[in-house]
């Protein structure tokens, strides 16, 4: 579904044109298209496909989906693949776009993603001093965009485990605990591989050999990594931390295991003892001590009391009970 598709003349907007008209503003030098394709379908691809002259590689990338971060480069022109990220009802989503960038357009392909990016093209119009700098900087501000959609992500995921830690240690809850820290570490994990990959993509524009599209943006993506490299630390830091509080709350289960089972063992103890009274009384002997005291029954009886009340003390005091 086509979004928008505007061209830029000496950094600023033109005017909005048909799709047919996108190549004959590419022959000329002083402008450039930006197109914005959501969901895009393969007639669609395929248009934009012979308006820009892509290639068909990366046309082959944006149409089966599901690509892995990453920026390649075809002779004057990139294909990057950047991953969304977005927290919808409490549940991590990924999303994708793919961006064609060449000298003078910028294709952008937005999959499973309900992100619009309207206001990077309001503000990159706000700036046409920036804007003259051409397609590249059109890459960088979507790219930026995408990037800083990240921070809210990983500060909903901190709180959610800041959530959890303060539940750790009340009774009764530890299956609970266990599973929704799985489930975070499995949205940590998610979050990792939409930006580790992206992280190593971007210091291909930043160091080294830049493509001559980007050497004037070069200051701009660096900056773009610097964040990635943030929030690539902030979610190193949240998996070693849900680590520790799966070991901590599995640590906790075997505590309450354990409590259970001296419970359990003082409890038995103590009716061990008044089983063995008793059954040492109720074995048939010619000759048992007390058999013809007419008190023998009741002594015995507050005997066995007595010992067992004695155990139900020293247990209870040691903790056991």
């Amino acid at each position: 579904m086509l979004i928008n598709c505007v061209v830029y003349q000496d950094g600023n907007k033109l005017s909005d044109i048909p799709i047919e008209e996108i190549s004959d503003y590419l022959k000329r030098p002083d402008c450039f298209v930006w197109v914005a394709l959501k969901d895009a379908d393969p007639a669609e691809l395929e248009k934009m496909q012979e308006e820009f002259n892509l290639h068909e590689l990366a046309v082959e990338d944006a149409r089966n989906g599901h690509q892995r971060p990453k920026i390649e480069e075809y002779a004057d022109s990139l294909f990057t693949v950047v991953k969304t990220a977005e927290m919808v009802d409490g549940e991590l989503h990924i999303g994708e776009i793919d961006i064609f960038t060449g000298k003078n357009y910028v294709l952008s392909v937005r999959n499973r993603s309900n992100q619009g990016f309207l206001g990077v093209r309001a503000r990159c119009e706000q700036e046409p001093e920036q804007l003259r700098k051409g397609s590249a900087f059109v890459l960088y501000a979507l790219m930026d965009a995408v990037v800083d959609r990240y921070f809210p992500v990983v500060e909903s995921l901190e709180a959610e485990l800041e959530t959890i830690e303060g539940k750790i240690f009340e009774k009764g809850l530890a299956r609970l605990n266990i599973e929704r820290l799985y489930d975070l570490k499995r949205q940590v994990v998610m979050l990792k591989h939409v930006v580790a990959p992206l992280m190593e993509a971007v210091g291909k524009l930043s160091g080294g050999r830049v493509p001559a599209l980007c050497e004037s943006t070069r200051d701009y993506f660096r900056d773009v990594g610097d964040h990635l490299y943030r929030i690539n630390a902030l979610t190193d830091a949240i998996r070693d931390t849900v680590a520790t509080a799966i070991q901590v709350n599995l640590s906790m289960v075997t505590i309450e295991e354990s409590e259970v089972n001296k419970r359990l063992a003082a409890w038995a103890a103590i009716f061990a003892v008044a089983t063995a009274f008793f059954g040492l009384w109720g074995m048939n002997f010619k000759f048992m001590p007390e058999l013809d005291w007419k008190y023998g029954y009741p002594a015995s009886v507050l005997l066995v009391v007595g010992v067992c009340g004695y155990l139900y003390y020293r247990f209870k005091k040691s903790g056991w009970l």
